[in-house]
């Protein structure tokens, strides 16, 4: 599309929280809008966990911009990288993965990235076609370009190190291994979250020993998941996946403190600046309807407007006709081998129930809900979905059955009403 550097600069900059420096990519947009040759713009993901999420988004989306203003996007996923684990932002080493795990979810990627980016306008690549080849002189030349004193500079690292906690030597290595990816690709750009300054900094840097033209960082802000504290993972169970299903979307969206509303409308909501504005300035005054506004239009986003409407219309049904609480905590189970759960073993396991025979009982006395509706089968089982789960008539949560072989996360609930209602 190639239109004027202003223009570009105006859309880029909308979301982000630094462009290092700016004033390097004003002028490769430039070269780029006179030569009309598309500009190569990188991120990469390491495959550690199966899903991408909205916090994942933030970024793609931007990648998604730099597509529409008619330059080039390498999507890198980072099956070599993630045998290492990223340490950015770690206050312990990450534990390795093995290559059958990081094969299955990099499948998942391949997949889930295309419900943002255009797929004929995007390159795949996986970084191991460059780094699983390193000889060890190539390795010993890389390192030689970078101190130690440099690399402790990082805050993990130096708060690692003065509380005399242990840093591997490949620790050391994953800054460079994500670096490199930028000289192997001669990127122009690369884009990250603020958490990731230092590795796409140290990019720049092997950029120029080895004769490029570096590139520029663009840092997008960390969107902080449904906890309301830490940024969006599911090793915390604080996310929005990008195939949950829209009732799930919906539900969890929801479920977000109203301490978070304008850093999601801000970040996830995809709405204009005129629009965001005008939501953010309900959040005070009337959170609910921001929240609800917000639930659907992060679904309709994903699934599509008539999905956000259903999932909306799903949970007033549940949720606003039964004076079901609007922020429930979540409960996540795994279905085990058999595919499915035991509605005794669903009350134990989520704390509803202090045992399966309390919950069989429970059960006999009309005191258990699921989406409503009383569970009057003792043998029942769940599979997987989400539900909401009531104990009594004060007692709730959000209970998520996910597939065999999936983490599990519950909160205490065994405090408060203990009646069946």
């Amino acid at each position: 599309m190639f239109l004027p550097v202003d223009e570009q600069l105006g859309r880029i900059r909308d979301g982000v929280a630094e462009i290092v420096p700016e004033s390097e990519l004003a002028a490769k947009l430039e070269r780029s809008r006179v030569e009309r040759k598309p500009l190569i713009v990188k991120q990469g993901f390491d495959p550690t966990r199966p899903d991408l999420h909205i916090g994942h988004a933030v970024s793609i989306h931007k990648l998604r911009t730099f597509q529409e203003l008619g330059h080039r996007v390498v999507f890198v996923i980072g099956d070599f990288t993630a045998l290492v684990g990223d340490p950015s932002g770690q206050s312990d080493a990450r534990p390795m993965l093995t290559t059958a795990e990081i094969e299955s979810n990099l499948q998942t990627y391949r997949e889930q990235v295309f419900r943002i980016l255009d797929p004929g306008l995007t390159e795949i690549r996986q970084n191991s076609e460059w780094l699983a080849g390193l000889r060890l002189e190539d390795i010993l030349r890389l390192t030689s370009q970078y101190t130690v004193a440099r690399m402790l500079e990082r805050d993990d690292f130096a708060d690692r190190y003065a509380d005399e906690k242990p840093i591997s030597l490949v620790e050391f290595l994953y800054p460079m291994m994500q670096a490199y990816d930028s000289v192997a690709l001669e990127a122009d750009i690369e884009l990250g979250g603020t958490d990731q300054k230092f590795n796409l900094l140290l990019g720049r840097t092997l950029q120029e020993r080895s004769g490029q033209e570096p590139q520029v960082c663009v840092l997008l802000p960390l969107l902080r998941g449904t906890d309301g504290e830490r940024k969006m993972s599911k090793s915390y169970d604080n996310y929005v996946g990008l195939t949950m299903e829209p009732t799930d979307m919906f539900g969890r969206t929801m479920s977000i403190p109203d301490s978070l509303l304008a850093e999601w409308v801000q970040l996830a909501s995809g709405a204009s600046g005129v629009e965001r504005s005008e939501w953010i300035g309900k959040a005070d005054e009337d959170p609910l309807a921001v929240k609800r506004w917000l639930a659907e239009t992060i679904t309709a986003r994903y699934h599509g407007s008539e999905a956000g409407a259903e999932a909306r219309v799903a949970f007033d049904r549940v949720h606003r006709r039964r004076d079901v609480p609007e922020e429930l905590e979540t409960c996540v189970l795994s279905a085990g081998d058999e595919g499915t759960l035991w509605i005794g073993h669903v009350l134990a396991r989520s704390g509803l129930a202090r045992s399966t025979s309390e919950a069989r009982r429970l059960i006999d006395q009309g005191g258990v809900k699921i989406d409503g509706e009383v569970v009057q089968d003792p043998e029942c089982h769940v599979s997987p979905g989400s539900y909401v789960m009531q104990r009594g008539k004060r007692r709730f949560l959000r209970l998520v059955v996910e597939a065999a072989g999936g983490p599990e996360n519950c909160p205490s609930t065994t405090d408060g009403d203990t009646g069946s209602g």
